[in-house]
C-alpha cells in the first residue's frame, strides 16, 4: 500500500466547500449533462454533484433518482447485504449534544458487557440467521483495545449449531498508527467512524467535552488507519448537524483525498439522519432538518458521485423509506437492530438506547419485503474472505466486475439463509426468486455455477462463495 505523511491539519478547504454548498439550482440542460456523465459509471466531480445538490424540482429529482438506480444496477446488482450492530457498551466519556450514551447523561444505566455476554448475544444473532456484525461501544477507558481485541475474539468464536459469524466489522473510538496496525491483526473487517459534522464551528458545540471535541484528531483518523495498513474503512456524517448540501460535499472532498494519499477511498459510506436519543434535546429539536426529499437525494447524489462505494442505511430510518431507498443507491442495511448493550440476550432497558429506531422489524420480515422487491439478501463476505479488499476490490468494481462476484455469493448466502432459517412460506418465495434470477443468468459459466452451488446447499454443504 502507499504510504502518505498523516496531516496534522486538515486536508479541506472550508471556503471552497461552503461556496460550493451554494451554488445555484442548474439548468434542466446542465443536470442531463451531469446525469448521462454519471451514467458512465467514473463518478463526478465535487463541483457536480454539489450542482445536483442544489436540485429541487420534482421532475429533475425523479431523473436523479432513475439515474441512482440505473449505477447501482450496474455495479452491484439487486444484492442487499445484511448486518446487525452489537454494542457492548454504554459508557462514555465524550459529551455529545445528540446522543443517548453522552457523559451528562445521567438517567442512563451503564453497561459494559463481559465476553460470555458478548457471546450470547451473538448466538442470539447467529440464531436468527446473521453472518456479519457490527462491533461497537461507548468512547470511554472503559473499552481499552485490549477488550475490543477480546470482544472480536468473542464474536468470532460464538457457535450455534454450526454456524458462526464471518464478518466483524467495527466502529470504536479513533486511535493512534499503532494501535489500527494492531487492530488490523484481530482479522476486522471494515473500520467505521464517522465524523458527525464536517462544520469544525458546529463541530464545537456538538462536542463541547471529551476526547471527541478535538475537531482535527477525529478527522484525521482514516489517514491514520490506512497508514496503519487498514484496507477498508467506512466514514459517515449524522445528517441534521449542519448543512446537508455542505456535509455531502465535504464528505467527497475526504473520500477524494483518500484516494489521493493511499490509491483507494472508502469501501463504505453512512447516511444517519440525527433521530430523538434519551436525555438529548437537540435531537428533539433537529437543527438542520432533512426532509425525506432531500434525503432521497442525499442517497442518489452520493450514489452517482462515488459508484464504487458501498451505502449504508441504518434503522433509524422508517420501514417506508427504507423499502424505498433500495432502489435509489443504498447497498448495504442493518436489520432487527438494537441500540442497547445486550439487546439481543439480556432485558433491554429502553432509556439505555442510545438513540431511537424507526424500523423495528425483524431480520425475517426485512428479508420478506426485500424478496417482494426482487432484491437478493445477502450474507456474503466472499470478498472479504478471498482477500478482495481495498484497492483489489475497487480494481474489480470499477471495470463493472464485482457483481459477477456478489450476485453468486448473495444467492448462494440467500440460500443458506432460506434453508438453516426461514418459515416455509419465504423459503419458496425466496428459492422462487433465487430460480428466476439464476435462469436469467442463462447456461453460460455464471449461470451454471450458481446453480451448481445451489444445489450444494440444498444437499447440507453450507460457507460456499467465490
Amino acid at each position: 500500500m502507499m504510504k502518505a505523511a498523516i496531516q496534522t491539519e486538515t486536508f479541506l478547504n472550508y471556503d471552497r466547500i461552503r461556496n460550493l454548498s451554494r451554488v445555484a439550482k442548474p439548468s434542466k440542460t446542465r443536470i442531463e449533462e451531469i446525469l448521462e456523465k454519471g451514467k458512465i459509471l467514473n463518478g463526478l466531480s465535487t463541483e457536480e454533484a454539489a450542482e445536483l445538490l442544489a436540485v429541487d424540482d420534482k421532475e429533475s429529482i425523479d431523473h436523479l433518482l432513475s439515474t441512482a438506480s440505473y449505477v447501482k444496477k450496474e455495479i452491484y446488482g439487486k444484492r442487499m447485504v445484511l448486518f446487525a450492530p452489537l454494542y457492548a457498551g454504554n459508557h462514555c466519556t465524550n459529551n455529545c449534544l445528540y446522543c443517548g450514551f453522552r457523559a451528562a447523561n445521567k438517567d442512563i444505566h451503564r453497561i459494559k458487557l463481559n465476553m460470555d455476554q458478548i457471546r450470547q448475544d451473538t448466538e442470539s444473532l447467529i440464531r436468527e440467521g446473521h453472518k456479519r456484525v457490527l462491533l461497537l461501544s461507548g468512547e470511554s477507558g472503559h473499552y481499552p483495545l485490549s477488550y475490543t481485541l477480546d470482544a472480536i475474539a468473542a464474536v468470532y468464536s460464538a457457535e450455534v449449531n454450526g454456524s458462526r459469524i464471518r464478518r466483524v466489522n467495527v466502529e470504536i473510538a479513533p486511535m493512534d498508527i499503532e494501535d489500527f496496525k494492531t487492530l488490523k491483526k484481530a482479522n476486522i473487517g471494515t473500520y467505521t467512524c464517522f465524523q458527525e459534522t464536517y462544520d469544525p464551528e458546529l463541530y464545537k458545540i456538538y462536542h463541547p467535552t471529551g476526547k471527541k471535541s478535538d475537531y482535527s484528531y477525529r478527522l484525521n483518523v482514516m489517514h491514520r488507519a490506512m497508514e496503519a495498513g487498514l484496507d477498508d474503512v467506512g466514514v459517515g456524517v449524522l445528517f441534521g448537524l449542519a448543512d446537508y448540501r455542505f456535509e455531502v460535499i465535504a464528505l467527497m472532498e475526504h473520500a477524494a483525498d483518500l484516494e489521493k494519499k493511499f490509491g483507494c477511498g472508502p469501501h463504505t459510506v453512512s447516511v444517519p439522519r440525527l433521530e430523538p436519543a434519551p436525555g438529548s434535546a437537540i435531537s428533539e429539536e433537529v437543527p438542520f432538518p432533512v426532509s425525506d426529499d432531500d434525503f432521497r437525494k442525499i442517497v442518489a447524489v452520493i450514489r452517482i458521485a462515488m459508484p464504487y462505494t458501498g451505502i449504508i442505511l441504518s434503522t433509524r430510518e422508517s420501514e417506508d423509506i427504507r423499502n424505498e431507498l433500495f432502489q435509489y443507491g443504498v447497498s448495504q442495511v442493518s436489520a432487527g437492530s438494537r441500540t442497547t448493550p445486550g439487546g439481543y440476550s439480556l432485558t433491554g432497558e429502553e432509556e439505555n438506547k442510545q438513540f431511537s429506531l424507526g424500523d423495528h422489524r425483524s431480520l425475517e420480515e426485512v428479508i420478506n419485503d426485500l424478496t417482494d422487491g426482487g432484491f437478493i439478501p445477502s450474507f456474503c463476505t466472499g470478498c472479504y474472505r478471498k482477500g478482495r479488499v481495498g484497492n483489489d476490490f475497487m480494481d474489480l468494481a470499477k471495470p463493472g466486475l464485482i457483481k459477477h462476484f456478489c450476485m453468486p455469493n448473495g444467492l448462494v448466502s440467500f440460500a443458506e439463509y432460506l434453508s438453516d432459517y426461514a418459515p416455509e412460506n419465504l423459503k419458496k418465495k425466496g428459492f422462487n426468486l433465487i430460480d428466476k434470477i439464476t435462469a436469467d443468468a442463462g447456461s453460460g459459466e455464471i449461470g451454471t455455477l450458481i446453480s451448481d452451488s445451489i444445489e450444494r446447499v440444498k444437499n447440507g454443504e453450507r460457507d460456499i462463495y467465490l
